[in-house]
C-alpha cells in the first residue's frame, strides 16, 4: 500500500467538514461517500440500510485496488459489487490507514478536488 500522507487525509476531512460540519471521523466520510453513490438524496433509512451504505462506500473505495468490480443496480437503484479478490489479513490501524487512503484516491479520482 501506498502511505498517504497525515495532510492529504486532513486536505480530505476538511473538504467533508466544510460541506457537513466538524466532528467527522472515517466512519462518518465512508457514510457520505456511501449516500453519495446510493445517488438518492437525504432519505430516512433504516439501521440495516445505514450499514448497506457503508458497504457501498466499501466496495467504491476498494475497487479502485482491485478488489470490488461494480456489477450493477438492482430494481430499487442500489449498486451492486462483485468481490474480485480477498482482502489481506491487516491490523486495525493499517485498516484506518488504508481507509483514509483509499478515501483520499476517491476524491481525487471522482474529481471532487
Amino acid at each position: 500500500m501506498n502511505g498517504v500522507k497525515s495532510k492529504s487525509w486532513e486536505d480530505a476531512l476538511s473538504f467533508f467538514e466544510s460541506r457537513f460540519g466538524g466532528g467527522l471521523d472515517v466512519q462518518s466520510v465512508i457514510y457520505l461517500i456511501g449516500i453519495q453513490e446510493l445517488g438518492k438524496g437525504e432519505q430516512k433509512l433504516s439501521k440495516d440500510e445505514k450499514l448497506d451504505i457503508m458497504h457501498i462506500a466499501i466496495c467504491k473505495l476498494l475497487s479502485f485496488y482491485g478488489y470490488y468490480e461494480f456489477a450493477g443496480y438492482d430494481d430499487e437503484g442500489w449498486p451492486h459489487w462483485n468481490r474480485i479478490k480477498k482482502l489481506p489479513a491487516i491490523v486495525p490501524e493499517e485498516q484506518e490507514h488504508f481507509m483514509k487512503e483509499a478515501i483520499v484516491n476517491y476524491l481525487q479520482e471522482e474529481a471532487y478536488w
